[in-house]
């Protein structure tokens, strides 16, 4: 039987495989029936539920994500809880459309049991997200109801 991986050396392949741009290989770090939600997401889906949804959804960011990442200012806190980490870090962005660089900040608490990833909920600043990528006048027309242009 291997070694199972604790909650920090879960949290650290997870983000070496964002930055790395490997979401094919996100999803193995997941338990079938984990639950991540993405509290401030400001449109669509909050929450994603199992394996497989999660393994749809980095397809979907692979595919279309024109964003390259690099992690920096990464702060790792374990709590009393042995299962749970909160993370703190900032993504330093290039997005390749507009061509902006920017920063956006991220809060994630993971929950691990057995070596992988059973809760998530992910704070990450959707709004400079959206400005960094000339999305803002889409999500302001999403948020009003409207469709964007």
């Amino acid at each position: 039987m291997s070694e199972t991986r604790s909650p920090r050396e879960v949290f650290h392949r997870l983000l070496e495989g964002i930055t790395g741009g490997r979401f094919s290989e996100l999803a193995e770090l997941y338990a079938e029936n984990a639950v991540v939600e993405t509290v401030f997401q400001p449109v669509g889906p909050r929450r994603f539920e199992g394996r497989a949804v999660l393994m749809e959804r980095f397809a979907l960011v692979a595919a279309h994500s024109p964003l390259e990442l690099s992690a920096t200012n990464v702060v790792l806190r374990e709590t009393d809880d042995p299962e749970v980490v909160v993370a703190e870090w900032d993504y330093r962005v290039h997005h390749r459309v507009t061509g902006r660089a920017f920063e956006a900040a991220n809060i994630q608490v993971l929950r691990v049991r057995d070596g992988l990833i059973v809760e998530s909920r992910d704070f990450h600043d959707h709004l400079a997200l959206a400005v960094g990528g000339g999305g803002l006048p889409d999500l302001v027309a999403a948020l009003e109801g409207r469709q964007p242009a």
